[in-house]
């Protein structure tokens, strides 16, 4: 697919993507690699271009410096978002109590702690973005080790090959520590996902590198 292709196919995503409005942002491509630029009104918004970008055929990888202007009624003081953030972790059965540490600075929500699995992490993340007010959020939780992680790499290679996305030919599983590295080929961006998603559903995950390419 030429380059020029890739960027009109990117542009008619983002028009048919119903929570984005595609007139305020632009669209490059490269070899496979999108570049995405220009402003939305909200972080939902620019989350919503970035996922609607890397779901077309023949994105490899998507690059987002969509800024966040807010309108003036969905502006809110840092003290404000910060309060929110704690009350809606606060109610979130699955993230643990007081395992979350919040930052807020123009805007801009860091999240730091540490928590034993990886869909702690990710549910802390996802019950913030659609907070009012913030411009975009940094995720630092760390997952906290495991001591038996001796047979993590045979464990994720035995799930990914259980699902028939994975061709075990193709897709290879190497962990050092905690740390997962999955490498290989597969068809499309969403089988690249559910790998990593795979990879971190294991006990004693604590980062995953994912060199998968689509091919």
């Amino acid at each position: 697919m030429s380059d020029e292709h890739l960027q009109k196919s990117v542009l008619a995503e983002l028009n048919w993507e119903p929570g984005v409005t595609a007139g305020h942002i632009g669209v490059s491509a490269e070899q496979g690699v999108v570049t995405l630029t220009g402003h939305v009104s909200s972080y939902v918004e620019k989350l919503a271009a970035e996922k609607a970008a890397g779901r077309v055929k023949g994105v490899k990888a998507v690059v987002e410096n969509i800024e966040v202007r807010l309108p003036e009624r969905h502006v809110r003081g840092d003290d404000e978002i910060a309060s929110a953030a704690i009350e809606r972790l606060g109610q979130d059965v699955s993230v643990p109590d007081n395992a979350i540490l919040v930052r807020v600075e123009n805007g801009f929500v860091t999240l730091s702690g540490e928590v034993d699995w990886n869909y702690q992490r990710d549910n802390a993340l996802e019950d913030i973005r659609r907070l009012p007010g913030i411009i975009g959020i940094s995720n630092r939780i760390t997952i906290r080790p495991k001591v038996n992680i001796a047979n993590l790499s045979d464990d994720i290679t035995h799930a990914l090959h259980r699902s028939w996305f994975f061709d075990p030919r193709l897709v290879t599983v190497t962990a050092r520590g905690g740390t997962v590295t999955l490498a290989g080929t597969v068809h499309t961006p969403h089988d690249r996902q559910i790998a990593a998603a795979t990879a971190w559903a294991a006990s004693g995950v604590t980062d995953v590198h994912n060199e998968i390419v689509i091919a």
